[in-house]
């Protein structure tokens, strides 16, 4: 257990003479109120001291070692400041570690420990200085209820944090709300760090993926010096900001409609001291009011930023065009035949025919087999063919809302996660550039 600051947290101890420590520890070991986290210390004047479990000892036990278990022995109950781990405690995972101590605390209450607890337990969490936020998946056992909401008092000194959430299914409201309930403490709001980039937030208002960090990380190093970027899902500021802090982008228009990431971005955009260089959107992206603007676009919604591709067509620049980041949810199951974005048939009847489709790369761009050729060897088969299908309907896109051919091409494919079995997060990076008139 540590307080913040990584110093450990004051434990409970009974103190008496050295000659009466065996007796002690054989009976505090009976009745389960022995901490075998810590180790039995000597004090400065030649007793002992033996850590027990929870925040006190009742008084019968006290009275208990006195009168019968041993007679005549000085019982008195102290503090220790800091605590020694026991080699055991050295040796434990956190997951075991809350185990162990989780399982003592219910014990010390009454409450029989069983495998059902057991098996209710998380095995993992993320953690935000020192708010554990949970899965949805434990703590699920009707016994806990009994138990709160001291319960969360006992995992959060087992685990040396202050506050303790839990997370539920993100809310189907469109402004991807998670549905986090907070259960120790005063507030939700965290810090965390990715590449030296500060994000502060309310985690029971705002999602954060850990997930994303390779893709946060690569959108760090693109060139974008001199550029100006429609991020049209900001959220908190997630890829506005390595965009803004290490991507050198001139100018981010950062579009979010939740009310909550808003107040996070615009706490972001100021303490990493680039609120200057970016303009927050609040409200739909789909009646924004900006066009001909962005040299790059990035989509960053799943599982599917579908409904964004006509605006990133509208932003970007008409006379040179851009690059679209486009993130997507692909399935990957065998044999199951991928259908392309817009496959409505209200959507299909708004397809130009085959043989416009294919004039959209102009007659000096390259072939789609040579395209094919320069995407990483570790690409699937159906991130492949997703990619050809998005392409097909950008293209169509960007010639119906600037009246105009263009040519696009695939430029990458970068995988960011595997977001569920056979479901991977994938990034599209697309090329779309207008074709040149012609007489």
């Amino acid at each position: 257990m540590e307080r913040e600051g990584g110093k450990p947290a004051a434990v409970v101890a009974v103190v008496t003479e050295s000659r009466f420590t065996q007796r002690y520890r054989e009976y505090l070991e009976k009745q389960k109120l022995l901490d075998r986290q810590h180790r039995v210390e000597k004090m400065p004047d030649g007793t002992v001291a033996l850590p027990v479990v929870g925040e006190a000892l009742p008084e019968q036990y006290l009275q208990e070692l006195r009168d019968r278990v041993a007679p005549g022995s000085t019982c008195k109950v102290t503090q220790l400041l800091d605590p020694v781990p026991s080699k055991k405690a050295q040796g434990c995972s956190p997951a075991q570690r809350l185990c162990l101590e989780v399982s003592r605390w219910v014990e010390g209450r009454g409450v029989t420990w069983s495998a059902e607890l057991e098996a209710d337990l998380p095995r993992s969490w993320q953690r935000h200085g020192d708010l554990l936020l949970l899965s949805e998946d434990c703590f699920q056992a009707k016994q806990w209820k009994n138990l709160e909401p001291e319960l969360w008092e006992a995992v959060a000194s087992a685990l040396g944090v202050h506050r303790v959430a839990k997370r539920g299914r993100v809310s189907p409201d469109g402004t991807r709300t998670p549905a986090v309930t907070l259960l120790l403490g005063a507030h939700g709001w965290v810090e965390h760090v990715d590449n030296g980039i500060r994000y502060e937030f309310d985690v029971t208002r705002c999602m954060f993926s850990f997930g994303n960090i390779t893709e946060k990380l690569r959108v760090a190093s693109l060139p974008c010096a001199g550029e100006v970027l429609v991020d049209l899902y900001a959220g908190i500021g997630y890829f506005t900001l390595p965009f803004l802090v290490h991507a050198g982008a001139a100018f981010v228009h950062a579009c979010e409609w939740n009310p909550h990431a808003v107040v996070a971005l615009r706490k972001n955009l100021d303490i990493n001291g680039v609120a200057d260089r970016c303009q927050i959107h609040f409200g739909d992206n789909r009646k924004l009011k900006l066009s001909n603007i962005a040299d790059r676009v990035n989509l960053g919604l799943i599982p599917s930023s579908e409904e964004g591709w006509p605006i990133a067509c509208q932003v970007l620049r008409r006379d040179a065009g851009g690059i679209l980041h486009i993130h997507q949810n692909v399935e990957s199951y065998p044999g199951k035949n991928l259908q392309p974005p817009g496959g409505s048939e209200m959507e299909k009847e708004h397809w130009p025919y085959p043989q416009q489709i294919i004039t959209n790369e102009c007659t000096n761009g390259a072939t789609r087999d040579s395209r094919r050729k320069t995407l990483s060897a570790t690409t699937k088969p159906e991130w492949q063919r997703w990619a050809e299908s998005a392409e097909i309907r950008i293209a169509t896109l960007l010639q119906q809302v600037h009246g105009t051919r263009w040519k696009t091409q695939i430029l990458h494919i970068q995988p960011v996660k595997s977001y569920a079995p056979h479901v991977d997060h994938i990034v599209l990076d697309l090329e779309c550039r207008p074709c040149p008139l012609v007489g």
